[in-house]
């Protein structure tokens, strides 16, 4: 737990007035609790036993001002203790979300989405309570226990010595029990990132499932994780409820002990009734902070399981590292030496040599898993050769830095990616929209018959994944967005597979004109989206094995002439 605390405590460190205020909401919580205790003397000695008549008066009233004192402490210190949690979590939302999606692709293909969801929704919720409650609440208990252990030991030290004595008895078994509540709180996040993870699977293929009416079988999948979350959730719950019990049966034994020694010593005349009273109350009252003392620790452990798996993720190391070099020109030559990566065990690219300049039409074709698409990725940094150089305008691509790296590519990848915005906004992701900008994009694009179309044209909101439209249309406004970047590095992966041959021969058209200054990288599985190509890259399991334009492909390559006849089909 030390380790977890100086993890937060520079965050911690920046709500000093926040936690100051609630400092001054547990002092009077704490002063009104022991007073609570104090009153009591006065109230049995002098109101019932000497009839003082004033103290009818002054009872009353010093109770009211005790207990209004007690419920501004507490106001003020459920408020900003509230604050601190509030937005201590809201921040480390964003910090988590800034780290994963800035890790390489490598870390994202590997982990779950709804593990990383659970990560950010559920493991962040929980910590919570260790940010902003357990500091002040241990506080406060603790400063309750001292106060009223220094108040019964100042009314009566050997009675203090019997009513105490049991409390060292208690550490051992809360400890234990924390031990376990640490190891199911693992385990029970671990479960939810499961649970999160069939639901987002579910809901991410909706059709398929709706097409082979697999619902049934889809919900008893949910229902198995479902039923063990819930069964790890009742193991937390059966150890952590024992604290209570266990609280209560060692405070019934110090009252006991408290009542049988100090009634003798009532009976005996050494101390008055009202010392008894207070006192009683007193060891009353420092037994429920002990008790809620125990319940905090044990809440503890499942805030920091969670913080453990937060900070996994902090520490987290991307493989890709940022250069420091910015790529301020156009890309105008793209060259690739000896790049050999591999994945598991076989090669993604195998020794990859290719010279490519400004103005050029690149297609890549080949069998699948051949390394097309690790080529367009390399480009993108979604991951660094494990031997050779990429090379960007003769400089190494590592030295850039990504974000201006990015700046030169446009993207189109087979799986189209829509967000719930409007059109124009998908259009102009991640830029200033600029309407006449993103009408000549749409237009180039084949998509402006669509677009007027829509009720709100190009202010229309596009649904999830972008649901409200076609498989052609959501591809026209991918290469749109691709358009209007206005890059000079075009890379199209499948980027007209979901159009009709006349549609994409009018786009085909259009990009020939807006590519004439750039470099495309095309994959294609059709022979029209590539027959033009200035350069046909073929590629089998990673390794360039022909590169020609296509006539001479057809005389000289067997692969291709194989590709090319399928292609056809």
């Amino acid at each position: 737990m030390k380790r977890i605390f100086k993890r937060y405590w520079p965050y911690i460190k920046e709500y000093k007035l926040q936690y100051f205020l609630v400092l001054i909401g547990i002092i009077l919580t704490v002063a009104a609790t022991t007073a609570t205790a104090h009153i009591m003397k006065p109230l049995m000695d002098d109101m019932f036993i000497a009839k003082k008549e004033e103290m009818l008066y002054f009872i009353p009233i010093a109770l009211i001002v005790i207990y209004f004192l007690k419920a501004i402490g507490r106001y003020v210190q459920s408020v900003y203790m509230s604050y601190i949690g509030q937005h201590i979590v809201t921040r480390f939302r964003e910090l988590l979300l800034e780290k994963i999606i800035h890790l390489d692709m490598t870390f994202l293909y590997l982990n779950r989405s709804g593990e990383l969801i659970s990560r950010v929704t559920n493991d962040i919720n929980r910590i919570q309570y260790f940010v902003s409650n357990m500091l002040p609440e241990l506080f406060r208990e603790s400063l309750t226990v001292v106060a009223l252990v220094g108040y019964v030991i100042y009314l009566n030290a050997t009675l203090a010595f019997y009513s105490l004595i049991v409390v060292p008895v208690v550490i051992y078994p809360l400890i234990l029990i924390a031990k376990k509540l640490k190891k199911y709180s693992h385990r029970s996040q671990a479960k939810n990132a499961d649970v999160v993870t069939r639901l987002t699977e579910v809901f991410n293929n909706s059709e398929i499932i709706k097409a082979n009416a697999t619902e049934k079988y889809e919900v008893e999948r949910f229902s198995v994780q479902n039923w063990q979350f819930f069964k790890i959730n009742m193991k937390s719950v059966y150890v952590g409820e024992i604290v209570s019990p266990l609280m209560e049966i060692i405070g019934a034994t110090g009252l006991a002990a408290v009542i049988f020694v100090g009634g003798r010593e009532v009976y005996e005349g050494k101390i008055s009734v009202g010392e008894f009273t207070a006192f009683l109350t007193a060891v009353g009252l420092v037994f429920q902070p002990i008790r809620r003392i125990g319940s905090i620790y044990s809440k503890i452990q499942d805030a920091v399981a969670a913080s453990e798996r937060v900070f996994e993720i902090f520490d987290t190391q991307s493989r890709v590292t940022d250069g420091s070099k910015l790529l301020e020109e156009d890309i105008g030559h793209v060259e690739f030496k000896n790049v050999t990566l591999k994945y598991l065990d076989s090669f993604a690219l195998n020794n990859v040599n290719i010279s490519i300049n400004r103005g050029e039409n690149i297609a890549l074709v080949g069998d699948s898993g051949g390394g097309k698409s690790t080529f367009i990725n390399m480009l993108l940094r979604f991951y660094d050769p494990d031997s050779g150089e990429v090379l960007i305008n003769g400089t190494n691509i590592k030295e850039f830095n990504q974000i201006s790296l990015k700046h030169h590519i446009s993207l189109v990848s087979q799986r189209i990616y829509i967000f719930q915005d409007s059109l124009a906004a998908n259009v102009a992701y991640g830029q200033e929209i600029d309407e006449a900008r993103v009408n000549k994009a749409l237009a180039l694009a084949d998509a402006t018959s669509f677009v007027a179309s829509l009720e709100n044209g190009i202010h229309t909101i596009m649904s999830e994944s972008g649901t409200n439209l076609s498989g052609g249309q959501r591809q026209r406004i991918a290469i749109a967005r691709a358009i209007y970047k206005h890059s000079s590095l075009l890379l199209l992966d499948e980027a007209t597979s979901a159009l009709d041959n006349e549609s994409e021969k009018r786009i085909q058209k259009a990009l020939d004109e807006y590519t004439k200054d750039k470099i495309t990288i095309t994959i294609a599985h059709r022979l029209s989206t590539i027959e033009d190509a200035d350069k046909i890259v073929v590629m089998q399991k990673g390794k360039i094995v022909a590169c020609a334009n296509h006539s001479e492909l057809l005389e000289s390559c067997e692969v291709y002439q194989r590709l090319a006849g399928e292609f056809e089909k």
